[in-house]
């Protein structure tokens, strides 16, 4: 397994561990270019592959797999990483999301102070009825969904009555006219979208830290 870490100029406050999709790495443009926009807004950013990225297999491995991984780059962080070991949070895109909110809801004692989840797969595309989100409730701490008008892989409204049951309180962010990488239409300025996204992630992540340090 390959982590990078995306040094903040002043990493003290927060750091974030952003787990890749399914169909690309920690080195496509969209996961480097997060982590790099978040480093400068003062998140440290950790980004990994899973180990059939690693391996350059297209499958990726079976839950049990994604998650000891996951549970694996957590324990390291918190002992490495100046901002992961004050207030950590967790998620990732797409799938890398759900086995973040997988690993923080089989372990409730885990310190994870909130999920960042980008994309979040609510069901298979074309198939509503499959389910993502039985395990939510027992998450425990607070999350944020970035959710695209468009995604195909759950509307901002399915998520949000599938949110409904869970405490804390989500937050949810859409990204009006987004599809599942937050994409818009050509008319749209795309780099100002991924900005907004990005400062919104800051924000949320300062806020839910500052609290979290102090308790």
């Amino acid at each position: 397994m390959t982590a990078l870490v995306y040094r903040a100029r002043d990493p003290g406050h927060a750091g974030l561990i952003l787990a890749h999709g399914a169909g690309s790495g920690q080195h496509s443009p969209f996961m480097a270019g997060f982590a790099n926009a978040l480093s400068a807004l003062g998140i440290e950013t950790i980004t990994f592959n899973f180990p059939y990225t690693e391996q350059k297999r297209r499958l990726p491995d079976r839950r049990p797999v994604l998650e000891a991984c996951y549970r694996a780059v957590i324990d390291a962080a918190g002992g490495t990483v100046v901002g992961a070991g004050r207030s950590l949070f967790i998620g990732g895109k797409s799938m890398g999301g759900r086995i973040a909110t997988q690993v923080a809801a089989a372990d409730p004692e885990r310190p994870i102070a909130g999920l960042v989840l980008l994309g979040y797969p609510l069901h298979p595309p074309g198939r509503p009825a499959e389910r993502r989100d039985a395990h939510l409730p027992a998450v425990g701490r607070p999350m944020l969904f970035i959710q695209g008008s468009r995604d195909a892989f759950g509307t901002p409204a399915e998520l949000s009555s599938a949110l409904a049951p869970v405490a804390p309180p989500a937050t949810l962010h859409v990204v009006a006219g987004g599809d599942h990488s937050f994409k818009v239409p050509r008319t749209g300025d795309q780099a100002a979208v991924y900005e907004d996204v990005q400062r919104t992630i800051a924000a949320w992540v300062h806020r839910i830290g500052q609290s979290d340090s102090s308790l």
